[in-house]
């Protein structure tokens, strides 16, 4: 099912979603953590995915996710890759039966040497994608602005071009402060951007984990968030369960909110996520 039909205007509930990420050994413990996901009844799991040469292991755990009867998601990034290469991956996903892709600028080099090809912004990449295929097209939005964004606005209006170049749902990054998100959707639809936004939830597992996304992007970390981790510094249980209890306090405002989906980044474990689920059963969320 594609994504414009998984986030149909007509569906009640709030949608659920995972993400996973290739893993650097062997794919059997990654799958069997999938499988434990898979009772939930995600509409689909997306995969961190490399075009452009980079993604043949991606693509073969694309096949081995896609096996299990569950529907996937590739992501594409294209800063450094070619049309022909591009082109090249995504015959082989459609050819594969996939029907859903999110398209991504990627992370720039730090070496000036292949810097760029045909690609140097997303919104490009989703207007080649939408003319080659039939694929259903999600991009990214952030609720603080981009790291490299000047701020906020500036951000939201480079979103504006990926929406008018074709994307069908917009998929956030993570946010612990759903006052941003609420905010951030206000200000979408008043620059006329209408398509469904997807919340980006990542559970909070260990200090080092908050000090990496922090680093990467800008994301608001509550007083509480830091008074905890602080607490938890030497009890990684612990702090794994005030996670758990803070994404759960989370999703249940934001489903009360008629947020389109829940988007959970998984971190290729099972644990959090699940414990979170069974604890919003009684919410409306698709199940």
């Amino acid at each position: 099912m594609k994504l414009k039909e998984i986030y149909s205007d007509k569906k009640s509930k709030t949608v659920i979603s995972f993400e996973v990420f290739p893993p650097a050994d062997e794919n059997k413990k990654l799958l069997d953590e999938i499988n434990i996901l898979k009772q939930y009844n995600p509409e689909f799991t997306s995969l961190t995915y490399g075009a452009g040469g980079k993604g043949g292991k991606s693509f073969e755990l694309l096949q081995q996710i896609k096996a299990l009867d569950i529907n996937v998601m590739p992501h594409f990034t294209c800063i450094t890759s070619s049309k022909e290469s591009i082109t090249s991956a995504l015959i082989k996903i459609e050819q594969s039966g996939i029907e859903n892709i999110l398209a991504l600028r990627g992370d720039i080099p730090d070496t000036e040497i292949h810097k760029h090809f045909d690609f140097n912004y997303a919104n490009e990449l989703v207007s080649f994608i939408r003319e080659k295929t039939n694929l259903s097209i999600g991009v990214a939005g952030y609720p603080e602005g981009h790291i490299e964004s000047p701020d906020l606005y500036s951000d939201i209006q480079n979103l504006k071009k990926k929406v008018s170049a074709g994307a069908d749902v917009i998929f956030t990054q993570l946010f612990f402060d759903n006052n941003k998100f609420f905010n951030y959707i206000d200000i979408l639809r008043n620059e006329g951007i209408n398509i469904p936004v997807v919340a980006g939830i990542m559970p909070i597992i260990s200090e080092k984990q908050i000090q990496k996304m922090t680093s990467m992007a800008k994301i608001t970390v509550p007083a509480v968030i830091k008074e905890n981790i602080e607490k938890y510094k030497n009890d990684s249980k612990s702090l794994r369960e005030f996670g758990i209890d803070y994404a759960t306090k989370q999703c249940i405002e934001l489903i009360k909110h008629s947020v389109a989906g829940l988007h959970f980044f998984t971190l290729n474990k099972a644990y959090s996520t699940s414990k979170i689920l069974d604890n919003i059963k009684g919410e409306k969320w698709k199940i």
